[in-house]
């Protein structure tokens, strides 16, 4: 077995407990990702595991959520949910690189969908186009709102080489 199922099998059999104080963790903001809307990282390390905080599909550029405008009184003129999980994906991508991270370090994948009825056969068709060789475990929840007018956001946990 490879060191990762050696310590979770270690951890799963009480054998450990993890002291946070013993553990130093890294603070990482990527420049070409999305500016958080609010007072953290867009990731921490910790050891080899690399915690990401949720990512939307915001244009790092712009702040434009791709495939979305709207009038003065919020109502959409345009949307394409497609454009927002391509978006969300180079992000997550983006914070992972810089990290020192690829997309196959992913093991865990928390989805966040504002509308799961209309959205979730779309997200599902999409995420298997970019997770069909790694296939991380995933969550799907859906969730009333955002911090801002995006229809979804990932929570990602990376296994990173030591």
């Amino acid at each position: 077995p490879n060191n990762h199922s050696a310590i979770f099998n270690r951890l799963i059999r009480g054998g450990y407990t993890i002291n946070h104080s013993a553990m130093p963790s890294e603070k990482i903001n990527a420049t070409n990702a999305p500016k958080p809307v609010g007072l953290y990282p867009h990731a921490r390390r910790v050891g080899n595991l690399l915690f990401l905080s949720g990512i939307g599909p915001r244009d790092p550029e712009t702040d434009a959520v791709p495939g979305l405008k709207q009038s003065p009184s919020g109502n959409y003129l345009e949307f394409d949910f497609e454009a927002q999980c391509h978006s969300v994906f180079r992000n997550v991508r983006k914070v992972l690189e810089a990290s020192g991270g690829r997309w196959e370090n992913l093991v865990d994948v928390t989805v966040f969908l504002t509308n799961m009825k209309r959205d979730f056969h779309t997200y599902n068709r999409i995420y298997a186009e970019y997770f069909q060789d790694s296939q991380p475990c995933r969550t799907t929840v859906g969730i009333d709102a955002l911090p801002t007018p995006i229809c979804i956001e990932l929570k990602c946990i990376a296994v990173l080489e030591e």
